[in-house]
């Protein structure tokens, strides 16, 4: 189901934010088309490649260990890309209502567009030991079938180690990060808010528009919506791993009851991969109105070809 929903929503939503027409600053579009386009290689990578097709398609191809080590890798770099997309985000929004000096230098497309490219490379670069930590589940005919993550991951101080830092990578620091940011963001905008209504004469019970105000209230439902979903989704596989680290168990010892929750956490964090653009689709209405006018735009054209070839 959810590559079914997750591959065209994304694409639409790739598509019609790339057009500018939302109403949305131009950083602010290029983080949000950077975060659905690593949202979508998640669910390429992790969901159809990695995970479908263990179930409904085993011993084929895809299950060679070094084929499927490769899609592991790529999946664990796409998931990371996703993940600190939204902190990058997340920061260019921060700097957008509290930094109002910074906001002209920092939140502008050129700006984005290096930190994403910056932000990749790096997460990319940082999920190559991975590829050294699989060993194949059978042997037949010397080749090797399906990627197990080795016992000695859980176990070797160099890999334990390794697997704090890039828990503490993703998701923990963004748990951290979002979290304070989010916070500053809206101690700035309260604070700021009661000097406007000040100045505006609203504390006195008048009342009155402020474009200003209303504008940076919806960047923060954005900025908050997503940031929080992000945050839930993956929860449980925070707290999974915080489990195996203090108890010492390994994962492939789990009981069934404890695979089933690890298997929940999986979920919800492939799930967090299309929420960004139902997000988009809630809390901004000019997206609203160019979905509708995408979804319309095939039907219109297919009335207007019969229409002349009627007359």
């Amino acid at each position: 189901m959810l590559p079914f929903l997750g591959i065209p929503v994304n694409l639409v939503a790739i598509v019609i934010l790339s057009r500018g027409k939302c109403g949305l600053s131009t950083s602010t579009t290029r983080y949000l088309v950077a975060m659905v386009a690593a949202d979508l290689l998640v669910v390429i990578t992790e969901v159809i490649l990695y995970r479908i097709s263990w179930y409904y398609f085993p011993w084929s191809l895809l299950h060679i260990t070094p084929v499927c080590t490769v899609m592991y890798v790529l999946a664990r770099a796409a998931t990371d890309c996703s993940v600190w997309f939204t902190v990058t985000f997340t920061f260019d929004r921060f700097v957008a209502v509290c930094w109002q000096k910074l906001k002209t230098k920092y939140c502008t497309g050129r700006t984005a567009a290096v930190v994403l490219a910056t932000s990749c490379i790096l997460l990319c670069s940082k999920t190559i030991p991975f590829y050294f930590t699989i060993e194949p589940v059978y042997i037949i005919d010397n080749v090797h079938w399906y990627c197990s993550t080795m016992p000695a991951y859980f176990t070797e101080p160099v890999w334990v180690g390794f697997d704090w830092f890039d828990t503490v990578l993703n998701p923990l620091l963004p748990f951290a990060v979002i979290l304070l940011l989010n916070a500053l963001t809206v101690r700035h905008i309260l604070v700021a808010s009661r000097v406007r209504k000040g100045l505006r004469g609203e504390s006195k019970g008048e009342k009155g528009s402020d474009p200003e105000m209303e504008s940076r209230r919806k960047s923060v439902i954005l900025l908050f919506t997503i940031s929080g979903s992000f945050i839930l989704l993956w929860l449980v596989y925070v707290i999974d791993f915080f489990y195996y680290s203090i108890t010492g168990i390994i994962p492939s010892d789990y009981s069934d009851s404890l695979y089933k929750f690890t298997q929940v956490g999986f979920i919800l964090q492939n799930i967090s991969c299309c929420t960004n653009t139902f997000i988009c689709g809630v809390t901004q209405s000019k997206f609203r109105e160019q979905l509708k006018s995408a979804v319309k735009y095939p039907v219109t054209s297919i009335l207007q070809l019969i229409n002349k070839q009627n007359d």
